[in-house]
């Protein structure tokens, strides 16, 4: 099977520009955990919601919910995403990106063609396979 066949082509990204605030609105209304980053439509990073949490906590220490959401509104996703991205192709076999996924320690890995963000593979992908069967 190809990455392909298995990933999520209905993508919600971010900017690298656009503000914490709002990457975790879109995770929270599209329950995703897990947004790619483009600049100009290109892949520049990954925002997750490890990351999110992260920044929030690290700044929200002994401080309420409002003062935590007051700073995801003041940090750009590109000073908490993950820019050194592991990515596949859409044309590699589903078991070579699984590997990958495990030995990384990584949840999801966008599906670029030609430089081009399509589609994105992630763990409930592979548990949506298991189910399918």
């Amino acid at each position: 099977m190809k990455v392909a066949e298995l990933m999520t082509t209905d993508v919600v990204t971010v900017g690298r520009n656009d503000e914490l605030s709002v990457a975790d609105d879109i995770m929270k209304m599209k329950r995703v955990r897990h947004l790619p980053v483009l600049e100009d439509g290109r892949l520049v990073g990954l925002l997750s919601q490890r990351d999110l949490f992260l920044a929030a906590l690290s700044s929200a220490m002994g401080f309420g919910q409002k003062a935590s959401r007051e700073f995801l509104k003041s940090v750009p996703v590109k000073e908490v995403m993950t820019d050194e991205l592991v990515t596949v192709e859409p044309s590699q076999e589903v078991k070579a990106a699984a590997r990958l996924m495990i030995d990384r320690k990584i949840g999801c890995l966008p599906v670029v063609d030609g430089g081009k963000l399509v589609g994105l593979l992630t763990e409930t992908d592979f548990v949506k396979l298991v189910l399918a069967e």
